[in-house]
């Protein structure tokens, strides 16, 4: 899979690794429901970590079509739920 964060670039990610994505991205979506700015911006920053350890970054003059498309790191609160599906940014 190839997942997009914004200003940053892509990354590709094996599927058996979004188990983990998952449980950040239920994490995250609490935290908006609450509006726990804190809760929010530590586990965004954690899932984008998530993201870089366990993918590969895709050359820059790459494009592939994006499967996945995360938010930069210094996204808000507000930017970050109108990016949200039913499932949260993560689906499934």
């Amino acid at each position: 899979m190839i997942v997009r964060i914004m200003g940053e670039g892509q990354v590709r990610l094996d599927d058996g690794h979004l188990t983990e994505l998952n449980k950040l991205d239920d994490e995250l979506l609490t935290e908006l429901e609450g509006g726990d700015e804190s809760g929010f911006r530590r586990t965004l920053l954690a899932l984008l970590e998530a993201v870089h350890r366990l993918g590969t970054p895709l050359p820059d003059d790459s494009l592939e079509p994006s499967d996945l498309i995360l938010p930069s790191p210094d996204a808000t609160l507000e930017e970050v739920r109108e990016m949200l599906s039913d499932d949260g940014l993560i689906p499934g």
